[in-house]
């Protein structure tokens, strides 16, 4: 077949090739029966991107199932499910994977029903692009508006509008200019980096392949032209590192290492890395995988990485980059996509997971919430919440202390979960705006940490931390009586009170500065520093 490499055993020049296609994941999405699983099945089949087998399976499907008569049902390629096919909707998500001559391409068919909409956020959430499926004869929908808002709401920045069942409408140019005006203008609140829009007969296959000979008037690219050429920037292989640790992997007393999935940036042996929340620094000693080391692991990749010191470190924590670490505290602002039809309960304890991370947390105020039809937030009061698939803006407290990004930093280590406790549903999806720490908190383990501590510089994590207060008393403790007299030596020797007061004021400005700098540049040095075993730990009494 043309278009699709099929082979049973691959060789490694192929594979290198295919390696180095360019990845797309895109997700259909849109209201009910506007033909999101018909418009990918009757995609792969145009672009004979559909194993021979699967068309077999087609036909007969078709005969038993479909809802088009006698001629092939393309929906059933995606929907698999014994209760899609007998209701003939989707209802979990569809992934299927193929690749074209230009282009490697994940598709995630999503349901359009209200009652799944769950489902639909879990395809958004992976995707880098959508196609929201828009019926010629209904327009724009409220479940059009919604699936908008919650791909705007995920990250999802470039989308296509299809509109469908051109054919229904007369192929009417008139008709496709009205649903374009009217997206752009509901569109134009939700920040996507690119529109565009196209108009398609999907049971038919016009615009999907080739270009429909029955909309001349329409003079863009087909569909899969435009996803093969349509450009999505990696930003995640040049953000800062960032690995939530899965598994401390121990499998003997010799190896001990941390695994996890690398979220953003990349990672080399002799690399400095910070462990959060604790927030010690390390070096990586070896980057390892099933087939063995590598130089370097980037975002996507599946790895375990070894340490140069023994330092506590398990499930739940975050190796993040020391120049641009990630975010460290109990306070979230977040938006929430409540899922569930229970109404969100403020001051009720759900489980958090964010990453590998799971705490108890606590919803204190829903400020506000997204207006379908519009996208913008109306502030709420005091006493209203969230009901079932709407989507707002919250404060929430969490029990321990979580290293996170805001979501548009970062969609791994920027998105979370809410948990009912009792039944173990997940109630709601969120992403982190904004993060803080409450006063109650140590602030020990948040603060910026030397380098130092590379090096053997213990850190007091159960220390007192100094108040303000006691700081502006202990320096001013020693600096009053010292300008006192350096006054009176300066004046027994002047004799003049108004040179000997501005002679002592500088030298204390003086001093001051040089201990601040003093102090900076020895914390940051390695100059003879030995381990805790040695002998320069054992007897000075700095360290």
């Amino acid at each position: 077949m043309q278009g699709v490499e099929v082979m049973e055993a691959p060789a490694p020049a192929v594979a290198r090739i295919a390696a180095d296609k360019p990845l797309l994941r895109f997700i259909t999405c849109g209201s009910v029966d506007d033909g999101k699983s018909t418009l990918i099945g009757r995609l792969l089949y145009d672009a004979n991107l559909a194993p021979d087998d699967l068309i077999a399976a087609l036909e007969a499907d078709s005969k038993k199932h479909g809802t088009q008569g006698d001629d092939l049902d393309f929906a059933l390629l995606v929907d698999g499910l014994a209760a899609e096919r007998e209701q003939g909707i989707t209802i979990d998500v569809a992934y299927r994977y193929f690749a074209t001559d230009k282009r490697k391409f994940i598709v995630a068919d999503t349901p359009g029903h209200e009652q799944y909409t769950r489902n639909m956020a879990v395809g958004s959430s992976t995707a880098d692009l959508a196609i929201l499926l828009v019926d010629a004869r209904k327009g724009i929908l409220p479940q059009t508006r919604r699936h908008s808002v919650i791909n705007s709401m995920f990250g999802v920045r470039h989308v296509v509008v299809a509109v469908n069942k051109m054919d229904l409408v007369g192929y009417s140019e008139d008709v496709f200019r009205k649903i374009v005006a009217d997206f752009h203008e509901f569109a134009k609140n939700l920040h996507f980096a690119s529109i565009y829009v196209v108009p398609l007969v999907a049971k038919d296959g016009d615009n999907l392949v080739h270009s429909s000979q029955y909309m001349p008037w329409h003079d863009g690219p087909s569909l899969l032209a435009y996803l093969e050429g349509v450009a999505v920037e990696d930003v995640m292989r040049i953000a800062p590192f960032r690995m939530p640790v899965q598994w401390v992997n121990r499998p003997n007393l010799d190896f001990r290492g941390f695994s996890g999935f690398i979220s953003g940036g990349n990672i080399r042996p002799g690399d400095i890395v910070r462990i959060l929340p604790s927030g010690r620094d390390t070096r990586v000693s070896r980057v390892v995988t099933y087939d063995g080391d590598l130089e370097s692991g980037v975002s996507g990749q599946s790895v375990t990485i070894t340490l140069a010191e023994e330092i506590d470190c398990s499930r739940g924590d975050l190796l993040s980059s020391p120049v641009s670490p990630a975010q460290v505290g109990d306070r979230l602002e977040a938006k929430l996509l409540w899922l569930v039809r229970e109404p969100l309960t403020t001051g009720k304890s759900y489980l958090l997971k964010i990453g590998t991370k799971t705490t108890p947390a606590v919803v204190n105020l829903v400020q506000s919430r997204i207006e379908i039809e519009t996208g913008l937030a109306t502030p709420l009061g005091a006493e209203e919440t969230l009901a079932f698939n709407e989507i707002g803006e919250a404060q929430l407290s969490l029990e321990t202390v979580v290293a996170c990004d805001p979501y548009v930093e970062n969609r791994e280590t920027g998105g979370f979960i809410l948990i009912d406790r009792i039944t173990n549903e997940t109630v709601a999806v969120g992403m982190v705006k904004e993060v803080s720490a409450s006063s109650r908190r140590v602030a020990a383990p948040l603060a910026d940490v030397s380098y130092a501590s590379m090096e053997g510089v213990a850190l007091d994590q159960g220390s007192v931390l100094s108040t303000p207060k006691r700081s502006l008393l202990k320096a001013a403790s020693w600096l009053v009586p010292a300008t006192l007299i350096n006054f009176v030596i300066v004046n027994a020797l002047l004799s003049d009170a108004v040179v000997s007061f501005e002679i002592a004021i500088a030298q204390t400005i003086a001093i001051s500065a040089l201990r601040h700098f003093h102090e900076r540049f020895w914390t940051r040095s390695a100059f003879g520093l030995e381990s805790k075993e040695g002998p320069t730990a054992a007897n000075d009494p700095g360290i």
